[in-house]
């Protein structure tokens, strides 16, 4: 028996959470997704499976850094799969301040200027590269010598944040509320090079990659049930899924994209591709949604946050 459609209709009185609600029967395309998508993560969030959360770290130059700080803060996930921007952009902005700025703007012009574009957002150079140098060695230096993950490396840049506005950055809530933040290519960002800038001096200073692939083997090996919540493409989903695959998939998955399928790539692919690869169970809850991450995030995230 076919449901029927109903219209949306407003009242005075509408949550962002009703409006998701109604967009569950208005059968309406994308608006459609976000609502199954919304009652997936919810689901997840109150079953007995462990769940990742993987994006990449663009948003966080956004106020979605906002969003996924909040989802650490409550431990709404219990591992991240990331990349080395989300530390280069979380601690800059704790350090320091990014702009609104326009992608039509003269790139020529901002060069000149000293200032990064990064699509309609701008940073300024002293507020990216040398305010994570001037911080980010004395803390390495603090540290000291020794063998890290990159999950036990954060915590342990997170453990030393000194500064009154901490609560607003997502490597201290990691290191807060120990949930482990692994980025599969550590040294691909400005983190990762000064860490690198480090060693030079300090050869006992290592990062130990094989380290993380213990601890996601340590989880998969260990729950019967797994859940993700994948924000674009890339290294942080495909480590996502790739390792949900040796224990037989996913049970709960939405992806966030706006990348095109037809070419084939992993960032396009829809989460029913990744079932044909084991990496998502047959019988899973699942959901891929085409669209922009910092418009559609807050809306899937409503009922959970």
């Amino acid at each position: 028996m076919f449901k029927k459609i109903k219209d949306i209709e407003f009242s005075g009185e509408d949550r962002v959470k009703d409006l998701v609600n109604k967009f569950k029967d208005a059968g309406g395309f994308t608006a459609k997704k976000i609502a199954i998508a919304s009652e997936i993560i919810y689901k997840m969030h109150k079953s007995d499976s462990f769940n990742f959360l993987s994006f990449p770290a663009d948003i966080i130059s956004t106020g979605t850094r906002g969003i996924i700080k909040d989802l650490l803060k409550n431990k709404i996930f219990d591992l991240v799969i990331t990349t080395t921007g989300t530390l280069d952009h979380d601690l800059a902005r704790l350090w320091s301040s990014y702009y609104e700025g326009s992608e039509k703007s003269n790139d020529i012009e901002l060069k000149h200027k000293k200032i990064n574009r990064l699509y309609n957002i701008f940073i300024p150079y002293s507020n990216y590269g040398e305010i994570l140098e001037n911080k980010l060695q004395p803390i390495f230096k603090e540290i000291g010598e020794g063998e890290f993950s990159s999950y036990e490396l954060i915590w342990e840049i997170g453990k030393r944040l000194k500064d009154k506005n901490k609560e607003e950055s997502i490597v201290y809530w990691a290191y807060k509320n120990n949930i482990p933040i692994i980025i599969p290519g550590f040294t691909d960002g400005a983190v990762g090079s000064q860490a690198w800038l480090f060693y030079q001096k300090h050869r006992n200073f290592k990062i130990n990659t094989f380290k993380d692939e213990d601890k996601l083997a340590e989880i998969v090996f260990h729950y019967k049930k797994t859940g993700a919540l994948m924000l674009g493409g890339g290294i942080s989903k495909h480590h996502t899924i790739w390792w949900n695959q040796f224990k037989g998939g996913l049970n709960y998955a939405v992806y966030i994209t706006s990348a095109n399928e037809w070419d084939g790539s992993l960032s396009g692919a829809d989460l029913s591709e990744a079932i044909s690869w084991g990496k998502i169970r047959e019988d899973a809850d699942v959901v891929t949604i085409h669209g922009e991450i910092t418009a559609i995030l807050p809306l899937v995230l409503c009922k959970v946050l």
